[in-house]
């Protein structure tokens, strides 16, 4: 019995990461793959498992774990807050259940798939769309979330995941499978390309600016990295001129937004974090934080009454928009103490890490994501965030090994 477990557990975990962007046409599926997970778990797992995991960095992420219930509790928010701190356990939960698991191969390769996945389903239904209207517009892409998979943000997140790992996986030496790895990268930037996803634009060139302090002759890439960096910045300047209009302008903000799509452009988070902001300066609980439920009821409150626009407020009431910012998240619901315990979580990594790029690949672009995004209000955004848990809190050598060998040519 348990050899027969111990050879499904691992496909378990491949065919869980392949479905999540499918969640939507088998919510249930991704669920009975984590119970098939914790069921066999206590009969293939041992003692010598747990010495694979990072023992700080995973103490200090179940310390700040706990924090968030005891705060909650304390404070009687734990039936109306538990609602996000559950979804921290998915990332917890995936690091201790994938210890049994003697590789990352087929983890990685799971990511690559369901990036390839996402990437022709999206495409198909755009060709379905086509032949049915008889219209080719390629903007629908940039400015619809009908056609794709999953939302534009975490199919933008699961394309740069995989073109980490295609990277990462490739040999230095003639190998066959380097074309696959070549041909994942290309049809994943592509992608990133073609849905105008402009947070992964700038986190992928974030990630090659990253790769140029890393091997050898680094004087020189830094200085062609920097001439790079200043033709990039002219050319995104001129492509974001719009937005950075709308950040600037409150009320231009609220004009720039089309109802008539899903999704609104990158001037809406400067209405959200205006009023984000004002609850910060208000100093409400900035010990406790007000709790993740109050948090949004707050938001919503300021949304009704400083939105003038009475389309764009009705919009903002309907969607109930959260703080689009992790990191003022945790400080507005949990206080300077749970802030503060989520940001030594990501240092305490980085001080690991940092002498190898494809872990800081993986944390920049989390911390950049954190930004724009609170990942912990998504179960999708729970499961990327555990991926990357997965590869930085269990002792590996998947990216030690061939990267030290890759730096020093």
């Amino acid at each position: 019995m348990k050899i027969l477990l111990a050879s499904i557990y691992p496909y378990a975990f491949i065919l869980l990461y392949i479905s999540i962007p499918f969640d939507d046409y088998i919510r249930a599926f991704p669920n009975l793959l984590l119970g098939i997970l914790l069921i066999a778990f206590p009969f293939i797992v041992t003692k010598n498992d747990f010495k694979k995991l990072l023992a700080k960095p995973l103490l200090i992420f179940i310390i700040f774990f706990i924090f968030l219930l005891i705060n909650a509790f304390l404070f009687g928010r734990i039936t109306d807050d538990f609602v996000v701190i559950k979804k921290m356990l998915i990332p917890i939960g995936l690091v201790i259940l994938y210890i049994p698991v003697q590789d990352f191969k087929k983890l990685n390769k799971a990511i690559i798939f369901s990036s390839i996945a996402a990437i022709l389903f999206s495409i198909i239904k755009f060709i379905i769309l086509v032949n049915n209207t008889g219209i080719f517009n390629i903007n629908y892409f940039q400015e619809s979330l009908d056609i794709l998979l999953i939302d534009k943000l975490y199919i933008g997140f699961l394309c740069v995941l995989s073109i980490l790992i295609s990277y990462q996986s490739l040999k230095l030496d003639y190998h066959p499978n380097n074309k696959y790895y070549l041909i994942s990268i290309i049809l994943n930037s592509l992608f990133i390309i073609l849905i105008f996803s402009k947070i992964f634009l700038i986190v992928l060139i974030a990630i090659v600016l990253l790769r140029q302090f890393y091997g050898e002759k680094r004087k020189l890439r830094l200085l062609i990295s920097a001439v790079i960096l200043c033709i990039t910045m002219g050319s995104m300047f001129y492509i974001f001129k719009p937005d950075l209009k709308n950040i600037i302008s409150f009320e231009k903000s609220i004009e720039s937004i089309n109802y008539e799509d899903n999704a609104l452009p990158w001037g809406f988070r400067n209405i959200i974090w205006n009023c984000a902001s004002n609850m910060i300066q208000n100093g409400e609980n900035q010990f406790s934080g007000i709790g993740f439920k109050n948090t949004n009821q707050n938001l919503i409150s300021c949304y009704e009454e400083s939105i003038t626009d009475s389309s764009t407020r009705d919009y903002f009431l309907d969607k109930r928009f959260n703080s689009h910012n992790q990191y003022l998240d945790f400080y507005i619901s949990s206080g300077i103490v749970g802030f503060l315990l989520f940001v030594v979580v990501l240092l305490v990594m980085i001080m690991k890490y940092k002498k190898h790029f494809f872990a800081m690949a993986l944390l920049t672009t989390i911390i950049l994501i954190g930004l724009i995004e609170n990942y912990f209000h998504r179960q999708i955004g729970a499961y990327y965030f555990g991926y990357i848990l997965i590869i930085l809190l269990i002792n590996n050598s998947f990216f030690m090994k061939s990267e030290k060998e890759k730096l020093n040519k």
